[in-house]
């Protein structure tokens, strides 16, 4: 039986990491398209490397697209990669919208040019929906972006609507809310609090400093959502989907769950410091994941406490290491 075999970009990132290791673990051949640079991060993928395939390749240059898609010839691409902090959209919106946007395009117009019948799943977002037009959102809640990474994603969407039913691809968009990990950015929020959390019980910091303490999000765990990345490409046919837990919490919760684990009171040490507001913020993100229940049979299995503490949990050990 000939393996299957898939091109992931954004390998090195958190989601293309777990992605990774999903699919081989499913029998997969993978091929993962990273950015020439001076310094390469292999950090998430070094355990698997062996196992994988790495190719030369960027959003911004089509030909590298078509020539990876075609010495490699995957029958599925998982589009992960992006300039994905919303941080950073503010200080280079149109870096952002060169790779988070028409970098879509490029790779959906090079996988028309070589190959039709490729399978492709486009990393949506939540921010899309940035001033929410009712709660909970799904896949039919208006988007109303907030950032130029959240106008930059709902291009992105579109384009692959637009390719799948102008070209007859199997292209599909997966909307997903926030999802963490220990491999989350250090410039994520969540991350930022669980090392925050261990560095403060170690002994290492005196103060955690946060801006929009208010701010609502729906978080769940990565491994989850690779899951219903690969479900959405196995289906008869395509279309688009929420991932999401269904569950809202601010980023005060976060942070009282994050010192709860290391026995502190999160309230002696965070700090709310204007430098990290950001210009518009989005308020209430809170995803409807029926449709991904119903017809993909999926759901995000695990709870918000679970996931803050085995992100402090593996803090702690890093922290201790330095």
């Amino acid at each position: 039986m000939t393996k299957k075999r898939a091109l992931i970009t954004g390998i090195t990132g958190q989601d293309g990491s777990y992605l990774a290791e999903f699919l081989l673990n499913k029998g997969y051949e993978v091929t993962g398209m990273v950015r020439r640079s001076s310094t390469l991060n292999f950090e998430r993928i070094n355990d698997i490397q062996e196992r994988l395939t790495l190719v030369s390749g960027d959003l911004l240059d089509q030909a590298s697209l078509i020539d990876a898609l075609d010495k490699h010839r995957p029958n599925e691409v998982y589009n992960l990669a992006a300039q994905s902090f919303v941080q950073t959209s503010w200080v280079q919106p149109v870096f952002t919208g060169e790779v988070t946007a028409l970098g879509v395009t490029r790779l959906l117009d090079a996988l028309r040019i070589v190959d039709p019948s490729i399978r492709f799943y486009q990393a949506s977002s939540s921010e899309m929906f940035g001033k929410v037009r009712q709660v909970p959102q799904s896949e039919k809640t208006p988007f109303y972006p907030r950032s130029p990474y959240g106008v930059a994603k709902v291009y992105g969407h579109w384009i692959t609507v637009n390719y799948r039913e102008s070209y007859n691809l199997f292209a599909v968009s997966g909307i997903c809310f926030n999802h963490e990990s220990p491999r989350r950015g250090h410039e994520f929020v969540t991350r930022k609090i669980a090392r925050g959390a261990a560095r403060i019980k170690l002994g290492l910091e005196k103060e955690l400093r946060l801006g929009n303490l208010d701010s609502q999000r729906d978080w769940g765990y990565a491994p989850d959502y690779v899951r219903g990345m690969w479900m959405m490409l196995q289906q008869d046919q395509p279309d688009d989907y929420v991932l999401a837990t269904g569950k809202t919490n601010t980023v005060e919760r976060f942070a009282e769950l994050a010192f709860k684990t290391v026995d502190l009171d999160f309230r002696d040490y965070v700090v709310q410091d204007p430098r990290f507001m950001r210009p518009t913020d989005v308020d209430l993100l809170v995803g409807d994941p029926s449709k991904a229940r119903d017809e993909l049979g999926w759901e995000a299995t695990t709870p918000l406490g679970d996931l803050v503490r085995l992100m402090v949990k593996d803090e702690i050990v890093n922290c201790s290491q330095e």
